[in-house]
């Protein structure tokens, strides 16, 4: 396994932070996935993509943009119309994926180099992410599996709802301690440990 230090080194600060006074509201910390993929079917062979995301991952993707799944080792969801972010704790998913994926059904894209993968979870994970994204992240609109891709003050960013109240963000390593610094100050008003 490569060892990559992490973007957010300088500024992660293990222990909790913010008004803690009555607790901790919201556990921030760097998921560190061994791969990241972007995958994107040609017109038409989007059935075919996504059988070939079941082969690889095991997980059975629903059709559509936005649906997705996650069993806390793999996670996979489309974020537009035959595009699909696909995360693994082990390495090894680019090998995997140019096996199965040919040219004739689309791109493979390993993006594990170029992204931080950033985890919001408590009680509070929605409201702090609704201070960033105009996106609605109540449960019934966005559920667990889902994703979605948005920016924030033209800060790219993938999120996928892992839990009930967990998040995984994925944005560009060079952007990473920058909007990791921001999500810290956010999370400030209602506690938040950094773990």
């Amino acid at each position: 396994m490569v060892e990559r230090q992490s973007p957010l080194e300088p500024e992660f600060h293990v222990g909790s932070h913010g008004n803690f006074e009555h607790g901790v509201e919201i556990i921030l910390t760097e998921t560190g996935p061994g791969s990241i993929m972007q995958l994107a079917a040609w017109p038409g062979e989007e059935k075919k993509l996504i059988a070939a995301i079941r082969t690889v991952t095991g997980l059975a993707l629903p059709d559509g943009a936005g649906g997705g799944l996650s069993d806390g080792v793999k996670s996979v969801f489309g974020f537009a119309p035959g595009k699909f972010t696909v995360a693994d704790e082990a390495e090894g998913l680019a090998d995997a994926f140019a096996k199965v994926v040919t040219p004739a059904i689309g791109t493979v894209t390993d993006l594990s180099h170029g992204r931080t993968a950033i985890r919001i979870a408590g009680p509070k994970a929605e409201w702090v992410l609704a201070k960033f994204f105009a996106i609605d992240f109540a449960l019934p609109a966005f559920p667990v599996g889902a994703g979605r891709s948005t920016t924030h003050h033209d800060v790219f960013a993938q999120i996928q709802r892992t839990g009930s109240d967990q998040f995984d963000i994925y944005v560009f390593r060079s952007f990473a301690r920058s909007f990791w610094k921001a999500l810290c100050h956010a999370s400030e008003e209602v506690g938040y440990e950094v773990q």
